[in-house]
């Protein structure tokens, strides 16, 4: 009897997408902490590792007086000291630097822009780079419409040589709620169309975040129980131990929802949830991705209370040190209501998911830094042993852990040896780091080098954006509009307010031990 192939839309992403090209890479908001702490490291670890094109070159661009020479200090610094750089070799190193200048400028100064095209037309014949220009964009978001507008208006957003490209790469929050986001579109889609827009979430870089789709198109054992009939509930755990670091203004205009829940938490959720696309390519991918999150159920106004829980840490204890509340916190208010935690219970409106709960948690000063995406299956409908010598069994799990400790569990029922028919959880455990070694890729490496392909496949869309602002916007309007709450309502070291532990109590069911 002839057997079907199944039909795995990854076999082409998992050879070797195209090869980069020649390319300047021009980093906006060169002297901040996203650039040092993350951007260079990166794109030393890809030229290292000879995945960086040959004709290449990176120019800053920032207010901060600095001469060519100061930023390559800042480049040899964020090197040294980084612990995402896999290999210190000095040889790479020096091979960068000299591929590396700075040009100081003020964002919103015409002069600023015409002199740096000067220096990248300078330095495009200088390298042999083709014409082709990634801009970084590494600045806060209110800053990316007036950028990109300076950027046209001196000739750069249009490629200088025929065949040539130029991309930009914009970081998240994409805006501040709905409004802001589709504001935010329609002025970079003025200067450019979307295909040379890169809305970056390094959550999508996270090699763990990627075995999710392997997991499941790539293994014919997952995927028919990976639906309603089997599946109870899905729970996504986003943790931090951390608090706000020093960030009291910018968390006091962000909150955990903006932060985590509306781009990082949604994306781990349309991984899960999403059907399979019939290729591994940009817009199949994306459009599936998209097609869930249009899916959830809103949340009206009148409900929010039912279905959304919020937190604010206060004084407590993390790993056996005193920490202060958020209120205490250097630049914030001393009655802000800004949330640092966030609890929703999402239902998905299609054929797969239809009546399972996704229930979605993250937290500032939570136990422990921890991601995890945990899918509970549905209890046995009849056990066929005699009641009295069986134990009631915990249920099966399928957890995907996402950080710091990468891998996959499967939690199982067996029996325990003995002459009763006594029942227990038992794990079966793959870990990243046992069987592959150290997962030494950090998520920027991996999205620079996609954008440097040409490979849209792992960055937001202007309608992906706007269907998640579309869902937290009523629960955010809602708790702005309700001032007076009893914040702080959670101690620093714990798992979040109660109220998040009766989100889930209402539907018999509890959230995992971490």
């Amino acid at each position: 009897m002839a057997t079907t192939q199944l039909v795995n839309p990854f076999r082409e992403g998992l050879q070797l997408a195209g090869a980069t090209h020649p390319v300047q890479l021009i980093i906006f908001g060169a002297s901040g902490d996203l650039t040092k702490r993350k951007l260079l490291p990166a794109i030393y670890n890809l030229v290292q590792a000879n995945l960086a094109p040959q004709a290449f070159s990176v120019v800053g661009f920032a207010r901060a007086p600095m001469s060519d020479d100061d930023f390559r200090d800042v480049l040899e610094n964020a090197v040294n000291t980084s612990s995402e750089v896999r290999v210190k070799d000095d040889a790479a190193l020096k091979k960068l630097c000299e591929h590396v200048n700075y040009v100081a400028g003020d964002f919103h100064d015409a002069a600023a822009y015409v002199k740096l095209k000067s220096q990248l037309d300078a330095l495009d014949k200088r390298f042999n780079t083709s014409g082709n220009r990634i801009f970084y964009i590494a600045t806060p978001a209110s800053l990316y419409g007036d950028i990109a507008a300076q950027l046209h208006d001196c000739g750069l957003t249009t490629p200088p040589e025929a065949g040539s490209f130029v991309r930009m790469i914009v970081e998240k929050p994409f805006g501040r709620d709905l409004e802001s986001a589709k504001k935010l579109n329609a002025e970079l889609l003025t200067y450019l169309r979307e295909d040379q827009i890169y809305r970056i979430d390094h959550y999508l870089g996270k090699e763990t975040v990627q075995n999710i789709l392997v997991l499941r198109f790539a293994n014919s054992v997952f995927e028919p129980v990976w639906n309603r009939r089997y599946v109870d509930s899905i729970q996504i755990t986003v943790a931090e131990s951390l608090g706000i670091e020093g960030r009291g203004n910018f968390y006091e205009e962000t909150g955990v929802v903006r932060d985590v829940i509306q781009n990082h938490a949604l994306q781990l959720m349309s991984l899960v949830a999403m059907e399979p696309p019939t290729t591994f390519d940009a817009r199949d991918f994306r459009d599936e991705k998209i097609r869930v999150v249009e899916a959830i159920r809103p949340i009206l106004p009148q409900e929010v209370d039912l279905y959304a829980v919020r937190g604010q840490y206060g004084p407590g204890s993390v790993a056996g040190e005193r920490v202060v509340g958020y209120r205490q916190e250097q630049g914030v208010a001393s009655d802000s209501i800004t949330p640092t935690y966030a609890a929703f219970r999402l239902l998905v409106d299609n054929w797969r998911w239809a009546g399972v709960p996704f229930y979605i948690r993250s937290g500032k000063r939570m136990p422990k830094r921890v991601t995890e995406i945990a899918m509970q299956f549905k209890d046995p409908p009849h056990l066929p042993f005699r009641k009295a010598q069986v134990e009631t069994p915990e249920g099966d799990v399928l957890s995907l852990q996402i950080q710091p400790d990468e891998g996959v569990v499967l939690k199982f029922a067996a029996k325990v040896p003995g002459p009763s028919m006594r029942i227990r959880s038992v794990e079966m455990d793959f870990g990243y780091g046992e069987t592959f070694g150290s997962v030494d890729a950090s998520p920027y490496e991996r999205l620079i080098l996609d954008c440097m392909k040409g490979d849209q496949t792992l960055f937001d869309r202007a309608d992906g954006v706007e269907a998640a602002w579309a869902l937290v916007d009523p629960v955010l309007k809602q708790w702005e509009s309700q001032r007076s709450v009893a914040f702080p309502n959670y101690e620093a070291g714990t798992w979040g307010p109660p109220d998040a532990d009766a989100l889930l109590a209402r539907d018999g069911r509890t959230w995992r031990r971490l």
